[in-house]
C-alpha cells in the first residue's frame, strides 16, 4: 500500500481510502470488513454524521475501539437531521458545528477526530463563522485537521484563500474530469490534499450496464468503458484502471472507495497493487473521453 501525506497536514493516509457510507446494519460483519481492510494496509476511513442518522459513525467507532491509534478517522458535519426524522437541513454555523462534534466523538468512541470535514457548502454560507468553529476545535484538540467536501469551484476557492483546510473531498473520475479544469491544480499549488470519490462513476467503469451520466450519452459512456477495458487488457480489471486514473493526478492524495462487501474490498486492494498508468495510457483515455466542465458555481 502506498501512503501519501494529506496536504500540509501530518496525516499519512493510504492511497486507497475506505468509504464507510455503504456499510450495512450488521455490526459484526462491518467490524470484520473494517479489520480486514486495516490488516491489508488501509488506514483511512471516511464516514459522516449524516449517514444512517449517525449509526454509520457508531459502527465504525465500535469496530475500532481499542485500535484507535492504528487508524485515521474522517467524518463530516453540516447536515442537521430534523427532530421528526423527516430529512435534514443545511446548517454550517459555528454553534451547530461545536454541538455536532460532541455527538460524533461519542459515536466514534474517540476523544479526537483526525479530519473533520464540512459536508457540502455554498457561497452564501457564513464561511468565516464556519472556519472559526473548525479552528476552535483544533485549539481544543478535538480535531487534528479540517477540510471540506465540495464540488463547487467558487466554494473551494473561498476556503483555499480564507482557511487552513488540509483537504478537499470532491468527485473525480474519467467520466467526471471537471476538477481538471482548474481545481486540482489550484489545490496542488496551495499544498492542500484531494480526496477523490466516485472513481468508478457509480460502477459504470467497473462493469455495470452503461447509462447516460453527467451529460454523456449512453454511447459516449460505452466508449469510455471500452477504452478502460482496452487499457486494462487481460492482466488488470477495469476497476483497477479507473481507480489508477483518479490517482494519476499529483494533487490526489487518496481515492475514497465505497466498500460494503469482501468482494468490493478485494477489488479495492487490487487497485492498490496495480501499477500506475503510463503517460501513454492516460493520454489514450483522455483522447476518448472529452473533459467536461462545471456549469454552475464557477
Amino acid at each position: 500500500m502506498t501512503y501519501n501525506q494529506l496536504g500540509k497536514s501530518d496525516l499519512r493516509i493510504s492511497e486507497i481510502a475506505f468509504g464507510c457510507m455503504s456499510l450495512g446494519s450488521d455490526q459484526a460483519a462491518n467490524a470484520r470488513l473494517l479489520h480486514h481492510a486495516l490488516e491489508q494496509g488501509i488506514n483511512f476511513f471516511d464516514t459522516a454524521d449524516l449517514y444512517d442518522k449517525g449509526a454509520n459513525e457508531e459502527t465504525v467507532g465500535k469496530a475500532f475501539a481499542g485500535r484507535r491509534e492504528q487508524v485515521i478517522l474522517a467524518t463530516k458535519v453540516g447536515n442537521q437531521w430534523r427532530e421528526d426524522g423527516s430529512g435534514w437541513d443545511w446548517n454550517p454555523t459555528k454553534r451547530y458545528i461545536l454541538q455536532a462534534v460532541e455527538e460524533s466523538l461519542r459515536r466514534l468512541q474517540t476523544d479526537y477526530i483526525d479530519l473533520y470535514q464540512l459536508h457540502g457548502g455554498t457561497i452564501d454560507d457564513p464561511i468565516d463563522d464556519t472556519i472559526e468553529a473548525f479552528e476552535l476545535l483544533k485549539e481544543q484538540g478535538k480535531i487534528r485537521h479540517y477540510g471540506i467536501s465540495s464540488i463547487r469551484p467558487n466554494v473551494i476557492r473561498e476556503y483555499v484563500s480564507r482557511s487552513g483546510i488540509a483537504s478537499v473531498m470532491l468527485q473525480y473520475s474519467l467520466l467526471d474530469r471537471r476538477p481538471e479544469e482548474s481545481v486540482l491544480d489550484l489545490l496542488q499549488e496551495q499544498g492542500m490534499g484531494v480526496l477523490a470519490r466516485g472513481s468508478l462513476a457509480q460502477g459504470l467503469l467497473a462493469g455495470k450496464p452503461a447509462k447516460p451520466y453527467l451529460g454523456f450519452t449512453l454511447e459516449e459512456v460505452q466508449q469510455a468503458v471500452n477504452a478502460v477495458r482496452k487499457v486494462a487488457g487481460s492482466n488488470r480489471m477495469a476497476a483497477e484502471v479507473a481507480v489508477r486514473y483518479t490517482l494519476h493526478h499529483p494533487a490526489v492524495s487518496a481515492a475514497v472507495l465505497g466498500i460494503r462487501t469482501e468482494e468490493q474490498l478485494e477489488e479495492a486492494l487490487l487497485a492498490s497493487k496495480s501499477a500506475d498508468l503510463t503517460p501513454e495510457e492516460i493520454k489514450a483515455l483522455q483522447q476518448i473521453v472529452q473533459a467536461n466542465r462545471y456549469e454552475q458555481h464557477r
